[in-house]
């Protein structure tokens, strides 16, 4: 029997076609959350993070981190294996990262015009319908968000993407269910030997991805029989080198048989590739009033490969510190409103894990010793060095890596 995927607008009545799918086929479901929980047990990436994969907002640190790229390849992986199982029908995202090669699969789309989705959300949330349309809207923006990355549309109900596309204003669930049932039974949608071949090369495909990006590199992956294809797709000024490298990675990938690399469209682009350095922190906020001297040290740190964020009060530093979670902090003191003592102290009580660095040009002895004793893991002195604060940031990161390590988290 075919795999089937669905991807439904929100309140297009998305879950009562689920249940009476079921139910008509036997089919077992597997929702993104399936995918993710699994995703993390493989990655050691605590799930809520791999979740954030599917929302339109990517975390300031993405740049430096690449937890969304890691995500999806650990998705990936996670899906590989899944598809193994016979009757199976997802629900949510992570469809969509079933390669088209794969072809026993009906590629479905619920969707309806916004008026029938309104009425319905403001029904059963017991809001009005211009606050009901806000929030659908937001969902929107996630699957938009996920199709422009994957696919590089802007409509996430593009009929490119699917074989069918049920407008559920105007398709009862029971002729919906009909029409699916239908489709089911096409010649073209039945499962070959072939097709069954497909999912092994993209099993393999899978492996060899979260071996490279664990290793620090992001390139195109394919598979075919045993060769494995890396696409490189950003300017790299010693090609040879990479090649050799990639290869020396995937090479020991399981089910690799032989290797073949060649650049992909954008290879010609100003974009620079760089392999991702994990030993230096990709998390850090910078917590400091002076704007000018903050946006400088920003820049230092980034050409030594740190990926940073900046923040100009506590305020907003505290938020931050809650939505995005830096691994590390270099925190002023005199700042306006609430200062940096009482920065750390919340961060400490809320989040121990977090590092914090106090780099002050006014703070006293005195000082020192209270930020020392609540938590900070160093005291430095403006003005400062830039190799003795790149320093103490890499051994900030050790201490947390040596720490993850032991707890046993990526």
């Amino acid at each position: 029997m075919p795999i089937i995927t669905i991807f439904p607008g929100t309140f297009c009545n998305e879950d009562i076609v689920l249940q009476e799918l079921i139910a008509h086929t036997g089919y077992k479901p597997v929702t993104d959350r399936d995918l993710t929980n699994e995703a993390a047990r493989l990655s050691g990436i605590d799930a809520s993070k791999i979740s954030r994969a599917f929302a339109s907002q990517i975390s300031i640190f993405n740049k430096f981190t690449h937890e969304k790229e890691r995500s999806v390849a650990y998705l990936k992986l996670a899906l590989a294996a899944k598809l193994t199982d016979d009757n199976l029908l997802l629900s949510g995202f992570s469809g969509h990262l079933i390669p088209k090669a794969i072809s026993h699969v009906l590629r479905i789309c619920l969707i309806a015009d916004m008026s029938f989705r309104t009425a319905l959300a403001a029904k059963a949330k017991g809001i009005s319908e211009k606050e009901a349309a806000k929030w659908i809207h937001r969902q929107d923006e996630d699957c938009a968000a996920w199709i422009h990355a994957l696919f590089n549309l802007a409509d996430p109900w593009n009929p490119v993407l699917y074989d069918m596309i049920l407008p559920m204003n105007k398709t009862n669930t029971t002729e919906a269910i009909q029409l699916i049932l239908e489709n089911l039974k096409k010649d073209v949608l039945q499962q070959t030997e072939d097709s069954r071949k497909t999912i092994d090369d993209f099993h393999l495909s899978a492996q060899v991805e979260v071996a490279l990006i664990n290793a620090g590199h992001q390139v195109g992956v394919s598979a075919a029989n045993g060769t494995v294809t890396l696409t490189i797709n950003k300017h790299v000024l010693m090609l040879s080198r990479l090649e050799q490298e990639l290869k020396s990675i995937a090479g020991i990938v399981p089910g690799v048989i032989t290797i073949e690399t060649c650049v992909g469209k954008d290879f010609h682009q100003s974009d620079i590739y760089r392999k991702f350095d994990f030993e230096v922190p990709s998390k850090v906020l910078l917590v400091d009033d002076e704007r000018e001297f903050v946006q400088t040290l920003s820049e230092r740190l980034s050409l030594r490969d740190m990926g940073s964020a900046v923040a100009y009060d506590g305020e907003s530093a505290l938020k931050l510190v809650h939505e995005e979670e830096p691994e590390v902090m270099i925190l002023d003191l005199k700042m306006p409103g609430i200062d940096g003592i009482e920065v750390l102290r919340r961060v400490k009580e809320t989040q121990p894990g977090i590092e914090v660095i106090i780099l002050t040009g006014h703070g006293s002895e005195a000082d020192r010793e209270t930020c020392m004793n609540l938590g900070a893991f160093a005291y430095l002195q403006k003005p400062v060095d830039i190799d003795v604060l790149s320093e103490t940031l890499k051994k900030a990161n050790e201490k947390i890596q040596a720490q993850k390590k032991k707890a046993g988290v990526s």
